[in-house]
């Protein structure tokens, strides 16, 4: 990424010097422009590589030429050659260089130049500078316990049993005693186990990386399914352990953010006393001060859509994060820190997608104050910003509703009434309710493993990650990306409305006068709203009839019988009660979409029943052990499964 930024600095200047034909002939030459070729020349005489001769004699009359590309010999080397003391190592230094140049082509009255060269030559470098992009480090938190096990195991501090099976208090006790202390556990060199290894080998490059060129493309430290407070503190010993902590008066620093992500619907409950007891360690509150450079403290936070939804349901899902996110805002307001959420939103509506400033309006009051961050992934990157066009549109629309939420929560009083609170929770619980039992009762994993197409899913390399998340082969290991894509492919669309129909139908039949309320608040209330018309944007893409023919895979009559008439009863349930709520049918108020929807479907149909046969008779292949003939088939089902995600334009 480092080498990539300075390619684009380095055609930055060879096109300024193209612009620059100056000449010494017709201009008197500034002094600062003589003074910065010979700085520039006396640092290269000292590399041996640099044709410094050929540079100079070639642009001799044109002394902005010459200088230019005495800058570009400097970037050149910290491409080529980054331990030269010559070359640029930090991008402060080469914008220096910049300025001077700048000001004596003003001297000499070329402010044209200036504008229309320099000006965006400033601003690339400003926003790429020497580094291209922040890269985060992200692993699982019991991979981490692995690999603190392991360094424990190692240096002899277990007297027998695991690290792992230790009490929070237990857990808790050791994690502040060792972070009272600078040393590590092992000399360098020394092994302690492949998870040790791999996080501390990680860990080490980022050290490597600082120590060279300071902070600059490092990112955060995100601890995927954080559990508790016990988890962001063994990253703190593991950097430690990797050379990657600095030590003060005060004690130990961590110079980068440890970032929590709270995925599940437990996560995201505890996330507030989770965060609270973070700020509260002083190694947080002395590594906050110490990033924040002598600004107010920001403490960033991972929320993330997909799992939550696939633990508990759209409804609870949304409601889950929307409660998270403005108790944690709370939490971190209270200690004098600013919040950054980062969004880790999907392609899908059963993994936090959807328009992107109906999102930012549905935030919660208060947990936005200044900055973000938020997830793009799999085909919406192409479908945004593949085209200029399309990218100037979508990008200017994030920072627009970015802006104006903005300036919404710092300016005036949240708008949200708060008796809708209860009704939330109770919409919630009912869904999560209905989700659950639907994935819980018996025989679930043999009709979802026959009517969609996830086994061929795990047997191809589409994604980022594996599948699995440790490989077993259990629901809860499965990844929330081939969990939604699997939905997705067999048109159930399920994780985009399950659950939804059941909670909404009961507050209707149960408690008339509040469900009435609800219906009234829909159209003040951004949250409700955009929770509602994600649901229904997943229904009507989800098409009965599919359904039923990829249910026809389930081998068991009863099975696929049970299971199919619970998802065909609750989804005309969603449906009717959807159009209940927003008084018309979503063809009468979204026609566009509707017409949209409309005109792909006979073309969809041919796909989905060639992936249909394809998945039958690679099955019937599997079960005979015909190993070579089903994998021979393996492609065949991969191209399917692209050609109806580009069709659909959506993946999970």
């Amino acid at each position: 990424m480092r080498k990539n930024a300075l390619r684009v600095q380095r055609r930055g200047l060879e096109a300024l010097a193209f612009h620059l034909p100056l000449s010494s002939l017709f201009q008197i030459m500034p002094p600062q422009l003589t003074e910065l070729i010979a700085t520039l020349t006396a640092q290269l005489q000292t590399e041996p590589g640099v044709d410094l001769a050929n540079i100079l004699e070639r642009n001799k009359e044109e002394p902005w030429r010459a200088a230019v590309y005495l800058m570009r010999a400097k970037v050149v080397l910290a491409i080529e050659k980054p331990s030269s003391p010559v070359a640029y190592v930090q991008p402060e230094e080469l914008h220096a260089d910049i300025d001077v140049l700048a000001q004596t082509l003003l001297d000499v009255g070329s402010k044209a130049i200036v504008e229309e060269q320099i000006v965006p030559l400033r601003r690339n470098l400003t926003a790429f500078g020497f580094h291209s992009a922040l890269l985060d480090v992200r692993q699982n938190s019991a991979f981490h316990e692995k690999a603190l096990d392991q360094l424990l195991r190692a240096a002899g501090l277990l007297d027998g049993g695991s690290f792992i099976d230790w009490s929070i208090e237990k857990k808790r006790e050791l994690l502040d005693r060792e972070l009272a202390s600078p040393r590590p556990f092992l000399s360098p060199g020394i092994s302690a186990g492949p998870e040790a290894d791999t996080v501390l080998d990680c860990y080490r490059v980022l050290a490597d990386h600082r120590a060279k060129f300071g902070n600059a493309g490092l990112g955060s430290l995100i601890i995927s399914m954080t559990r508790c407070v016990e988890d962001m503190l063994v990253v703190f010993i593991l950097a430690r352990e990797a050379g990657l902590m600095t030590w003060s008066d005060e004690g130990l620093i961590c110079p980068l953010p440890v970032v929590p992500l709270f995925e599940t619907m437990g996560d995201l409950e505890s996330g507030p006393g989770i965060v609270e007891a973070f700020l509260s360690h002083p190694v947080a509150k002395r590594s906050l001060l110490t990033q924040s450079k002598g600004g107010t403290p920001v403490f960033q936070m991972m929320v993330g859509y997909s799992d939550s939804n696939k633990d508990c349901g759209i409804v609870a899902s949304q409601c889950a994060l929307h409660r998270a996110q403005r108790e944690l805002s709370t939490t971190i307001h209270r200690h004098g820190v600013r919040p950054i959420f980062f969004h880790g939103r999907g392609g899908t509506v059963g993994r936090g997608a959807g328009p992107t400033h109906w999102f930012m309006e549905a935030l919660p009051h208060g947990s936005l104050s200044g900055g973000m961050r938020m997830t793009e992934q799999g085909e919406t990157i192409a479908q945004k910003y593949a085209h200029i066009g399309s990218a100037v549109y979508n990008a200017e629309l994030l920072m627009a509703s970015a802006t104006a939420a903005t300036a919404r929560h710092r300016c005036t009083e949240s708008s949200a009434p708060p008796e809708l609170e209860p009704l939330f929770d109770k919409l919630a619980a009912d869904s999560r309710d209905a989700y659950r039992a639907f994935l819980h009762a018996p025989d679930f994993m043999k009709f979802y493993r026959q009517a969609t197409p996830i086994d061929a899913l795990e047997n191809s390399r589409i994604g980022s990650r594996p599948a699995r998340r440790t490989g077993q082969a259990s629901l809860d290991d499965l990844r929330a990306i081939p969990w939604v894509f699997s939905w997705t492919q067999s048109r159930f669309y399920l994780p985009g409305w399950f659950g939804a129909g059941s909670a909404l139908t009961k507050l209707k039949n149960e408690d008339p006068k509040s469900y009435a309320a609800l219906a009234a608040a829909i159209p003040g209330s951004a949250f409700l709203r955009y929770v509602l018309t994600n649901i229904e944007s997943s229904l009507v893409s989800a098409n009965t009839d599919l359904m039923r023919a990829y249910a026809d895979l389930v081998e068991e009559t009863a099975v696929r019988d049970r299971f199919l008439n619970t998802i065909l009863t609750e989804y005309e349930a969603t449906r009717s009660i959807i159009d209940d709520l927003f008084q018309g049918t979503f063809e009468g108020r979204r026609p566009r979409l509707a017409y949209t929807l409309n005109i792909r479907e006979e073309p969809l149909k041919v796909l989905h029943d060639q992936q249909i046969a394809l998945l039958r008779e690679w099955r019937s292949l599997v079960a005979a052990e015909k190993t070579e003939a089903a994998d021979a088939m393996v492609t065949d089902l991969l191209i399917s499964i692209n050609a109806i995600a580009s069709g659909l334009r959506t993946t999970g």
